[in-house]
Formats: structure tokens, C-alpha cells, sequence
């Protein structure tokens, strides 16, 4: 029996596609580990000041920072200490000489959508975390008044999902092949 040239080559160009993402993927996890030890370390680390200039690498450090004045508030879907869902209340802060981004402030969390009123900024002590906006934004382990504390970001938090997606591209790399198989064979019955 001849197989069919063009069909063949389809599968298994698809085939070796796929596999190559499963193996991309369990590259990633590796990756990913190796990432999320840093986080956890960098949790466990000195507190630094708020960086002038966003920067992964102080992911889940402890720091401090000056807020001059909140220039305006944001609130994103988030949940408080207890697991309660609501709404994260994000101060976008004046840091000084009116250069650099500023600091994205995470000062508390309540059921309520509408932005804080009466707090005209100060120090703020938190956790860094990523904003996807702004590069960062902290934590603050205070609430303002009338807002509830936060839950505080943990590297564990963060999902690693890539040896799932790795069996799944060798899962449909063999369903390609068996399904090509009992294709080749129905067609040697006929």
C-alpha cells in the first residue's frame, strides 16, 4: 500500500508541531519555577523604597513609598482578607518633581465602586505587585479610612499550568496520529 504523499506530510508536519509545543511548554514550566522561587525570595528580602522606574525584578519585595498627593482613583475587581469579593481602591500617586510614572497605590477594598474621599496621601508600606497599566503598583498593608485591607499578593497565587498545557499538545499530537491511522486503514479495507 502507498500512503497518500500530501496528507501524510500534513499529519505529520502537525504532528511534530505539536509535540514541539509540548516540549515548548515544559521549557516554560521550568521557567516559570525558577521565577517563582525569585518571587518567593524577594518576598523575604529587606524592604527597599518605591522604585523610580518600573522594574520586575522587586516583584513581591516589601517596600515603602511617598505618596504626595492622589492624583486620581481607579477601582479594579478584587477581594479583601477574608476572600470577600469587591473592589480594590488604586490611588494614582504624585511622587515629586512631576517626572517619572508616579506610584500606583493599592489603599484598600470595599463593596463600594465609589472612590475614597479624605485621604490627602502620606507614606504608604506594601507589597509590590504588577499592574498592567502602569508596570507596578503597591500593596499597601494600611487601609485609608473607610476602605478594609487588602488581601496581601503572594507569589503563590500565581498559577503554573504548563505541564497540563505540555500533555495536552502530546495528547492531541497522538489523537492526530491514531485519528490519521484508522483513516489510512479504513481506506486500505475500501
Amino acid at each position: 500500500m502507498r500512503l497518500p504523499f500530501i496528507p501524510t506530510i500534513i499529519v505529520v508536519a502537525a504532528m511534530a508541531t505539536m509535540i514541539g509545543l509540548g516540549v515548548w511548554q515544559l521549557q516554560r514550566k521550568a521557567e516559570k519555577e525558577a521565577l517563582l522561587v525569585q518571587y518567593g525570595a524577594a518576598a523575604e528580602m529587606l524592604p527597599v523604597a518605591w522604585p523610580e522606574t518600573p522594574d520586575t525584578a522587586y516583584l513581591y519585595r516589601r517596600a515603602t513609598g511617598y505618596c504626595l498627593a492622589p492624583v486620581s482613583w481607579r477601582a479594579i475587581a478584587g477581594q479583601n482578607i477574608e476572600g470577600e469579593a469587591g473592589w480594590r481602591h488604586i490611588a494614582s500617586c504624585r511622587t515629586g518633581g512631576g517626572e517619572g510614572p508616579g506610584m500606583q497605590a493599592v489603599m484598600g477594598w470595599s463593596q463600594n465602586f465609589d472612590d475614597p474621599e479624605g485621604w490627602e496621601g502620606g507614606e504608604v508600606t506594601g507589597t509590590i505587585t504588577l499592574d498592567p497599566e502602569y508596570g507596578l503598583r503597591l500593596v499597601s498593608d494600611e487601609p485609608v479610612a473607610g476602605l478594609e485591607p487588602v488581601a496581601r499578593p503572594t507569589p503563590e497565587e500565581i498559577p503554573n499550568n504548563h505541564l497540563l498545557y505540555a500533555i495536552q499538545w502530546f495528547f492531541f499530537a497522538a489523537a492526530a496520529g491514531i485519528v490519521y491511522l484508522l483513516a489510512l486503514r479504513r481506506r486500505l479495507r475500501a
